[in-house]
């Protein structure tokens, strides 16, 4: 194998070089395939995006004197990398006798950014600047420049900041990260650890990457490191397709996995913070979870996929439209809900005051429902929960899923909030061990909804022993599916 690949490496470099390869000789073994000789030249790209990247740094006024002091080796890194003088512990701004009453600015972090504009305007992550009083942007010519926060989303960590500078500057080519393909070649500029306009290259691993935030991150093995964050993830044509964000890491530095921040998405939000410096986002007022296999498989779903609503905000716009604890969300607007973080992001999308549809699942019925979204505020603190006093009605049996419930009266159904359903009285080792609860309200058996004890001991004995049903019950504010084996 070492063989073939320096036979190709160098009928590749007399290739490049302009000198004519013979041909292969006839009874001579066939030449293997090389990719090594096509190795990306990554040059052009960083000429052409590279004067676009910015080194940033934040500073906080902090009261002479105060935090911890910090040692020499600390101090002088702190020299080398912000280029900014550090007090000492004994000199008369930093140390501990210095005046009390007096502030000073002392450097919280540094990070990356690209101008998106020629007039100014810097996108970088909000994490890079939160917290800053004060925001110095250096551009790859060493001007330094004081920025000006236009407005950050810490939702989706996107920030636009802004600098006046008396000529145009040379901004990024924004590409599109929905055609963005796993494999790919991509290049990183940033400020690792402060190491101002540095490049890294890789390739894309994985795209819609679900890190439990809002957006679904752009996955790839690019080097990034402390400091890259806000700076742009470049594709092979010189389009910046990202931002990158976040790292995997169980020691602080890059391990292989790096995040970016489709641009699609963070275009949509720059966009809203240079007109109005906040983001205004759809909501529809229900609180979610995933579907797992096992769920999907006891529903009759065939794959895990959709949103499942544990909690319908009172008079919120769901609850308006008909949505109901159980539902399973399986599209939204037209688009497809395959995973539950899906549903946020459609929602946020979608202007508020505006009419769409949205199909769920529900007792293994399609239904569409047609809701006019809301605009996103401050989620509500839960309601109370149903009063000790209120007094159970008929009592049943314990049954096959080894749960013994009674009837709901109408104050409790009115505190509850719904319509039907039974509330747990006892549960027995196996169905506690698979999640029921006393005091949960039975609302659903499999597809079936339960209205009274006698339906739900009806319902248990035909339930084939061994096989896991997914029990839809109401736990306080929320609604959520356990799935349970019955036994003899």
């Amino acid at each position: 194998m070492k063989k073939v690949l320096l036979s190709c490496l160098s009928a590749g470099l007399l290739a490049f070089s302009g000198i004519a390869v013979p041909a292969q000789a006839a009874g001579s073994a066939p030449q293997q395939p090389c990719v090594a000789c096509g190795l990306p030249d990554f040059t052009g790209l960083v000429e052409k995006a590279g004067p676009s990247v910015v080194n940033i740094r934040t500073y906080k006024k902090v009261p002479v004197g105060s935090g911890d002091q910090m040692d020499e080796q600390t101090r002088e890194l702190l020299r080398r990398f912000f280029g900014v003088p550090i007090p000492a512990p004994d000199s008369p701004k930093g140390g501990k006798n210095g005046p009390q009453n007096e502030e000073e600015e002392r450097p919280t972090g540094v990070g990356s950014g690209f101008i998106v504009s020629p007039d100014g305007y810097i996108m970088t992550n909000a994490h890079v600047v939160d917290g800053a009083d004060e925001i110095m942007v250096t551009l790859t010519d060493k001007r330094e420049f004081k920025a000006k926060l236009i407005g950050a989303d810490k939702r989706t960590d996107v920030a636009l900041v802004k600098i006046d500078a008396k000529q145009a500057l040379p901004a990024v080519h924004i590409g599109d990260s929905s055609k963005v393909k796993v494999g790919e070649w991509v290049v990183a500029i940033g400020s690792p650890f402060g190491l101002e306009n540095t490049v890294t290259a890789g390739i894309v691993s994985a795209k819609g990457r679900d890190t439990g935030d809002y957006t679904p991150f752009i996955q790839t093995d690019v080097a990034v490191n402390p400091g890259n964050s806000g700076g742009p993830l470049i594709d092979m044509r010189g389009n910046v397709i990202g931002i990158n964000s976040q790292i995997y890491s169980r020691t602080g530095g890059f391990m292989g996995i790096s995040f970016a921040i489709p641009i699609d998405e963070a275009m949509r939000v720059v966009e809203q913070l240079k007109k109005q410096g906040y983001v205004v986002r759809g909501k529809i007022g229900v609180q979610i979870d995933s579907v797992s296999r096992d769920l999907a498989e006891s529903l009759g779903l065939g794959q895990a996929r959709g949103a499942l609503v544990r909690v319908v905000e009172k008079d919120g716009a769901a609850d308006k439209a008909g949505v109901q604890v159980g539902d399973i969300v399986t599209s939204f607007n037209g688009k497809p809900v395959e995973r539950a973080n899906d549903l946020p992001r459609l929602v946020g999308e979608t202007k508020p005051d505006s009419t769409v549809p949205m199909q769920v699942l529900r007792m293994g019925k399609t239904l569409t429902l047609n809701v006019k979204v809301g605009e996103w505020v401050m989620d509500k603190k839960p309601g109370s929960k149903p009063t000790e006093e209120q007094k159970p009605e008929a009592v049943s049996k314990a049954n096959a899923l080894g749960v013994k419930v009674i009837d709901l009266n109408d104050a409790q159904k009115r505190q509850l909030g719904v319509s039907s359903g039974v509330l747990v009285e006892a549960v027995r080792e196996g169905a506690a061990r698979d999640g029921l609860r006393v005091g949960d309200v039975v609302l659903a058996v499999g597809n079936t909804a339960v209205s009274s004890a006698t339906q739900f001991n009806a319902i248990s004995a035909q339930l084939p022993v061994g096989k896991q049903v997914a029990v839809l019950v109401r736990r306080g504010e929320s609604g959520l599916y356990v799935l349970i084996r019955p036994q003899n």
